[in-house]
């Protein structure tokens, strides 16, 4: 079903069509916020227990 699926010829149609949707200078920008948002995913995921945010529930008591 998928063999096939990722071949270069694919990629290359796929590249052609980001480039037209967002325009050349805004890949940059693309690929940056991608980055940054994959290295703070990666910070938050490997951040020590002790960072970790603790809620507590609202106390419910109406006098």
């Amino acid at each position: 079903m998928f063999r096939g699926i990722f071949q270069p010829m694919h990629w290359i149609m796929v590249l052609g069509v980001v480039l037209l949707i967002f325009g050349p200078k805004n890949i940059g920008q693309l690929g940056a916020g991608l980055g940054k948002s994959i290295r703070d995913f990666k910070k938050a995921i490997s951040s020590d227990d002790d960072k970790a945010i603790e809620v507590k529930p609202e106390s419910t008591n109406k006098e």
